[in-house]
């Protein structure tokens, strides 16, 4: 088995309009924290997309590589049973089917055993306090009438309940006021202490960040990573924006 988590290598991507991603490629080791950051419409959710296997977007060059197996190929359902997980900018509503019965279900669907339901409740009730989210939207429509916020909250609780081995999280703290952002970043750093599961934190905003452990940091413009580096770089951005790296 190979010691990388994830490796993308020289991956392109299109969709109809056109070529979104060009040659892209960054390892991912068991327990890091990488984040990608760049300005609005860079290709950023893009990636993250292609790397679940969103048929929406199409491979056209490069490997996707999870725990030593080409993935590339793969369908989005199978990689979620390896242990991706993808948060979305904006969830989509369920009507019908409640937040309590999707993650008991996710979690059946990915451990292929049956789910001790006393166990289970007492989890899924201690990580909702943890988020401070009201323990009756369980029962509730998987985001339905969720405001922006509780629907990110959900994400993160889906997340903490399936501890998978990857967690992509694409734009979370979008449309969040502060006090939403701070309990956002409360459930990632129980992610990251909790599973020791690796992240992938896509943002262009750098408050979500300020309290969380990062290893590596990138910046993507125009569907190019053009700069590698650590926590630094986070900081660069918060100064001078994404012009700076516009030359790279």
């Amino acid at each position: 088995m190979s010691q990388n988590l994830l490796e993308v290598k020289d991956l392109s991507v299109d969709i109809e309009s056109g070529r979104i991603l060009h040659e892209v490629s960054l390892t991912i080791n068991p327990g890091e924290t990488h984040v990608l950051m760049g300005p609005n419409g860079t290709g950023k959710s893009t990636l993250g997309n292609a790397l679940m296997g969103n048929p929406v977007y199409t491979v056209t060059g490069g490997k996707i590589i999870f725990e030593g197996e080409d993935i590339t190929e793969l369908a989005a359902d199978k990689r979620a049973k390896a242990g991706m997980f993808m948060s979305f900018q904006n969830p989509l509503e369920v009507p019908g089917l409640s937040l309590e019965s999707f993650i008991r279900n996710s979690i059946r669907q990915k451990t292929g055993k049956p789910i001790k339901i006393l166990q289970f409740k007492k989890q899924l009730e201690e990580t909702m306090k943890l988020l401070d989210m009201d323990p009756s939207y369980a029962e509730r429509d998987l985001n339905v009438g969720f405001s922006g916020g509780e629907k990110k909250k959900a994400e993160i609780l889906q997340m903490l309940m399936l501890e998978p081995k990857l967690a992509i999280l694409d734009e979370t703290d979008s449309g969040l006021d502060v006090d939403a952002v701070r309990t956002v970043s409360k459930g990632i750093k129980e992610f990251q202490k909790r599973c020791n599961g690796a992240l992938l934190i896509v943002t262009h905003n750098a408050n979500i960040l300020e309290s969380l452990d990062v290893d590596h940091t990138h910046v993507m413009v125009h569907g190019r990573i053009v700069k590698d580096g650590g926590k630094e770089i986070i900081k660069m951005i918060s100064e001078n924006g994404f012009e700076q790296f516009a030359g790279e």
